[in-house]
């Protein structure tokens, strides 16, 4: 298992990075990323302690812990230069908090982000087509999520992504010990959204294709 959008303490989950990373580690995790939330106001906070820990703790051995952030809610005029700040603080993975249904992200996001070259669209929403064009055209991921509520479109997403030949990855988007996944329930969530025993390998195949451009290892 790869997760490559999870919470912590430095935004609104409940475990510090370390005990993310035990509890993930027992599910027989192979990778996680850590992507808290982020804007202008606190990138320059998270994003550097975000790197130290993971740092500290593939020092330590076992899992891969990818530092990361989730730029949510920024204005998509904003977006491209988060983006460059986020890897100039040592952000190895750029998530997007994309338009879902159930929050009021402004319009124009998922395009925003394609076009910044974001690593992934999280929970995208009723994502334009011509944007998952883009999306395919860029090598930009859209997330096929297991967040209550967010989850509501991984259908469409799937659907519209196949069609376009759109890269996808899935992703707990946890928050809490009991939102971590294991392979079951990943494989529920891939099926739930109507995807293909081969979509859901390429599933597979995508999160460690993203493993390997950061730490340049094969995943278990």
């Amino acid at each position: 298992m790869i997760d490559l959008h999870t919470h912590t303490l430095f935004s609104d989950g409940e475990l510090l990075p370390s005990e993310l990373v035990r509890r993930a580690d027992i599910r027989g995790y192979s990778a996680i990323a850590i992507t808290d939330h982020a804007d202008a106001s606190n990138i320059d906070f998270i994003v550097p302690r975000i790197v130290k820990v993971a740092g500290e703790l593939n020092a330590a051995g076992g899992i891969k812990v990818i530092p990361g952030i989730e730029l949510t809610h920024v204005p998509p005029s904003q977006i491209k230069g988060l983006i460059q700040e986020a890897r100039r603080l040592g952000a190895k993975l750029v998530v997007v908090h994309g338009e879902t249904p159930v929050e009021p992200v402004i319009p124009g996001t998922n395009r925003a982000a394609i076009e910044s070259m974001a690593d992934i669209i999280a929970h995208p929403g009723f994502i334009k087509e011509e944007d998952v064009v883009l999306a395919a055209k860029s090598g930009v991921y859209l997330e096929i999520t297991a967040r209550r509520g967010h989850n509501l479109t991984n259908g469409y997403v799937a659907k519209i992504a196949v069609k376009h030949g759109a890269n996808m990855v899935l992703n707990s988007d946890s928050h809490a010990p009991s939102d971590l996944l294991d392979r079951d329930a990943a494989r529920a969530v891939a099926l739930g959204a109507g995807l293909e025993e081969d979509d859901i390998k390429r599933l597979e195949k995508n999160a460690n294709d993203i493993l390997q451009r950061v730490f340049k290892v094969n995943s278990k």
